[in-house]
């Protein structure tokens, strides 16, 4: 029987991670964020999907696949977080347990960061924990699937 896939989908200027603005972001950098959360899938029992995109209307298509592919989904949507009601709007339609994460602590940061539309649809928001939260959001997704499935 095939692990449960959880998607996990990076947005705008991740790409960059530890080279742009180190001292906010940390040094790590997406490929060590990919073996992060690869690690801590293997040790859940996990198999995940690992993306990045600049492209909004990508990420949105990577969401709407998801409906039929994958279990959960934990997304840093970027910038996109404050800007992109139909990222939210694919969200809902994909009808899949999602935790929103984000490196820095958006509540601690300029005015229009604090607010995420994509936190009114997910089950959990993990944010100013750098790239932990990822394997955080993958272990409470691995523990919302348990409950699911008894």
């Amino acid at each position: 029987m095939p692990l449960p896939l959880i998607a996990v989908f990076n947005g705008p200027n991740l790409n960059l991670l530890g080279l742009r603005e180190p001292t906010l972001y940390g040094a790590a950098t997406l490929d060590d964020l990919e073996a992060l959360c690869a690690e801590t899938a293997e040790a859940l029992d996990l198999s995940i999907d690992f993306r990045q995109t600049n492209h909004e209307g990508e990420l949105i298509t990577w969401v709407q696949e998801c409906r039929t592919r994958a279990r959960g989904i934990v997304i840093n949507p970027g910038g996109y977080s404050h800007t992109s009601v139909a990222l939210m709007d694919a969200l809902l339609a994909a009808e899949l347990p999602t935790v929103e994460v984000h490196l820095t602590n958006i509540h601690a940061r300029e005015d229009f960061r604090r607010v995420s539309l994509i936190s009114r649809v997910a089950q959990g928001v993990i944010c100013g924990l750098g790239i932990r939260g990822y394997g955080l959001a993958l272990t409470a997704l691995a523990e919302m699937l348990l409950d699911e499935d008894q």
